[in-house]
Formats: structure tokens, C-alpha cells, sequence
């Protein structure tokens, strides 16, 4: 078999220190060799779950979404409903560690009944792509969700405090466009979507 060849502006990993490892995260201090030679410490990382993202629609057409308290911004935020993927091999953050469509759809299929109370029969997947490239190593599952129907109440977990509202596309837009939709992976997942619904569904 043919080895691959290496990419010549890729980084060579020379040490690795695991700072912080627990079912949460494993954060992570490295050394790398450059293309050209030199050594350059420390560059932080981190591995976690991978998540999926839901932009869920109600029969009605608008759009649910859910407003918490985002601790990296220090702020309450409107966002979609999302969340962490458990996976079947119950492995716990590390790299190379990415799941697979079918535990992702699972986990966005609980995260949006749990958040809202809403199912769907109606699933698509938009795209999976890491969602911090820079500084992390999990991918972000984006998923659209149409013709949403309230099947319960929510069931939270103990550190989730939040509140549903629906939206329109408009009032979305807005939001987007005054920075109070303040998510990147959230309005990457929108406009997907958006585009989708343009292109009618292809």
C-alpha cells in the first residue's frame, strides 16, 4: 500500500503535557517542530465531546430556539437547541475521536425533545465540521429539524437553566444581523438551512 505523503506545511507534534483530563475535557500543553525546522511551546488545545446543533421549525414555521446563560461571554444568549453527543463506545474526549452520523442524530434527537419538549420526524443532516479548528478537535453536527410538535415538558439537566421562544426567519435574521445571535457554529447551521430552503431542499 502506497504511504501517504505528508502535507509539507503540516506541524510535527513533538511533546504533549495533558493539563486538565476528565470526563469534560482534556486539555492539553504542546510543542511543535515547524516546516521549517523550528520548535515553537506552548500551544494549548483541548479535546471534548463532539455536539449537534438543531435549526428545529414548529408546524407553523417558526423556528425554536433557546435562551441561556453562556459563561464565556458572561451573558444570556438565543441560540438553537444543542447539544454533547454521548457515544455508544463510551469513549471520553481525546483526539481522533470523532463519532459517527447515526450517534449524532440520536443525540440531536434527545437534546431537542429534552430542551423543548419537541420531536421531529422530519431530520436533516447539513454538515459536520470541526468547530474550533485552532484550539480544539471536536466536530459540530448540524442538523435541520422541520415540523416540530410539542410531545412533552422540558427535562433539563441539573446545570441547565433556560427558556424556549419561537421565532421567525425575519426576526432571526435580525437578530443576526444586530450581533444577538451571538453563536458562530448556530448561524453557520442557520444559513445551511436557509440555503437549503432557497435551493428547494437539494
Amino acid at each position: 500500500m502506497e504511504e501517504k505523503q505528508r502535507d509539507p506545511l503540516a506541524w510535527e507534534e513533538i511533546s504533549t503535557e495533558h493539563i486538565v483530563t476528565d470526563q469534560w475535557i482534556d486539555f492539553r500543553k504542546s510543542a511543535y517542530r515547524f516546516p521549517n525546522g523550528r520548535v515553537f511551546k506552548p500551544f494549548y488545545t483541548f479535546s471534548r465531546r463532539d455536539y449537534a446543533v438543531i435549526v428545529a421549525s414548529d408546524t407553523e414555521g417558526r423556528f425554536l430556539c433557546v435562551r441561556q446563560f453562556r459563561q464565556g461571554i458572561r451573558r444570556v444568549t438565543t441560540e438553537f437547541p444543542a447539544g454533547g453527543i454521548e457515544r455508544k463506545d463510551r469513549k471520553e474526549p481525546g483526539p481522533h475521536g470523532r463519532g459517527t452520523a447515526e450517534e449524532a442524530l440520536a443525540a440531536a434527537r434527545r437534546e431537542l425533545r429534552e430542551e423543548t419538549g419537541y420531536e421531529s420526524e422530519e431530520w436533516r443532516l447539513l454538515l459536520a465540521v470541526p468547530s474550533q479548528a485552532t484550539v480544539a478537535d471536536d466536530t459540530a453536527w448540524l442538523f435541520e429539524a422541520k415540523d416540530c410538535r410539542r410531545v412533552a415538558g422540558q427535562s433539563l439537566d441539573e446545570t441547565e437553566y433556560l427558556r424556549v421562544k419561537t421565532y421567525t426567519a425575519a426576526e432571526i435574521e435580525a437578530m443576526i444581523a444586530s450581533g444577538r445571535f451571538e453563536q458562530a457554529v448556530h448561524i453557520t447551521a442557520w444559513l445551511l438551512a436557509r440555503r437549503r430552503e432557497e435551493s428547494g431542499g437539494e
